[in-house]
């Protein structure tokens, strides 16, 4: 009943922002921090300089304001195949099913691994893996059940490995029961202000399973990306800016605390996300409600902490609480770091239009046609994209 009771309180407080966030021209005047000055008034013009100075710092005022800290040392982690078809779709891909047993001092966690590997490629394959937050139905691994918000056949047939774990395994998506996960590791992380919850726990399972995939001799441990939707997008992107063995990092329809801009308060605000869903981010986040303009950083920062790796942000034109304009303009105030690499801009000053996505070897972004999803024509853009990546960076 509580959960149902805060579904609909957001889509309440959606409902109600429509009239007053949904408007271009009630956007505030706002400016963005500098990427590339430091707190302490230093201009960074080196990547030397942005590695060893100003990323430390942008990361360090994420985990402080935003997402929360990230513990970074376990005890021991295992990992034990539990099921395995090396003919699965129809003698197309090998899966395999894998416990990854996390341990810390006295207590465990247990992720579960759903991993397809194509069997037409002779090489170690690149790979995608899902942050999946809906029903588990959509990585069903016996194929009974196909969705095309995780389209296992189309990355098999592309030569791509695609894997996925869910969210609950790590920390369920509810506000009173969010710390039934890897927070039973790390119970420490409760009593600080600015400690670890929901989607730092999500990312944080994510790099676990990074972990078994880097041992995986049937994957490119150099060609995996991270892909999540809407909340797993958030998810996605703060995990990709922290653990650089991530080649590429996907966004879909991320919105507030992803892709979009906080001070454009545009569709999605701070303090509606808080207020509905608590558990997400780290209480001192909450400080920021009807204040974006306090904030520290922006999010064109968090995806500029993803160079010199590549990211690519999807939208949809009719996610408008998602506000896919603030995720262009993000992107593109992203550039001046990437620049640092030799890394060019977008082919575009302005937000393309519906269906015409823009990328260049790192950065990539598109408005596609319709609701607030995770589709097939979003996955086929990610694998036109990462493949021209992946080949640009042998």
């Amino acid at each position: 009943m509580k959960s149902i009771n805060l579904l609909l309180l957001f889509v309440a407080l959606a409902a109600n922002s429509q009239a007053q966030n949904y408007d271009e021209a009630k956007v505030p005047s706002y400016t963005l921090p500098d990427a590339l000055l430091s707190l302490d008034g230093k201009r960074i013009t080196t990547k030397k300089q942005w590695e060893t100075s100003r990323r430390p710092e942008v990361l360090r005022l994420f985990a402080d304001n935003v997402y929360g800290q990230i513990p970074k040392t376990y005890s021991a982690i295992k990992f034990t195949l539990t099921n395995e078809d090396k003919a699965a779709m129809g003698g197309k891909a090998h899966l395999k099913q894998v416990q990854i047993e996390v341990t810390q001092g006295e207590k465990s966690l247990t992720i579960n691994l759903v991993l397809f590997t194509p069997n037409q490629v002779q090489e170690p394959a690149p790979a995608f893996l899902l942050i999946n937050h809906r029903d588990k139905d959509n990585t069903d691994p016996t194929r009974t059940t196909k969705s095309d918000f995780w389209p296992a056949e189309l990355l098999i047939d592309e030569g791509f490995a695609i894997a996925a774990f869910h969210v609950s395994d790590v920390a369920p998506d509810n506000k009173d029961t969010f710390q039934n996960g890897v927070l039973q590791l790390y119970p420490e992380q409760l009593d600080m202000d600015n400690g670890m919850r929901a989607l730092g726990a999500w990312g944080w399972g994510a790099s676990r399973v990074m972990d078994y995939l880097q041992q995986d001799v049937q994957i490119d441990k150099n060609k995996v990306a991270v892909i999540g939707h809407s909340r797993g997008g958030k998810a996605a992107l703060w995990r990709g800016a922290q653990d650089q063995r991530f080649a590429l990092v996907v966004s879909s329809c991320s919105g507030n605390g992803g892709s979009s801009l906080s001070r454009r308060r545009y569709g999605e605000r701070v303090k509606m996300t808080n207020t509905a869903f608590p558990h997400w981010f780290a209480p001192r986040f909450s400080q920021y409600n009807d204040r974006e303009e306090a904030l520290p950083i922006d999010q064109h920062e968090l995806l500029a902490l993803i160079a010199p790796r590549a990211v690519y942000v999807g939208t949809a034109s009719e996610d408008q609480w998602a506000d896919p304009l603030g995720s262009f303009l993000a992107l593109k105030n992203a550039e001046s770091v990437y620049a640092l690499y030799g890394i060019g801009p977008l082919p575009t000053t302005v937000q393309p239009a519906v269906n015409m996505p823009v990328f260049n070897a790192s950065l990539g972004y598109h408005l596609r046609e319709g609701a607030h999803n995770l589709t097939r024509y979003d996955w086929q853009q990610y694998l036109t994209f990462a493949r021209r990546h992946f080949s640009a960076n042998k």
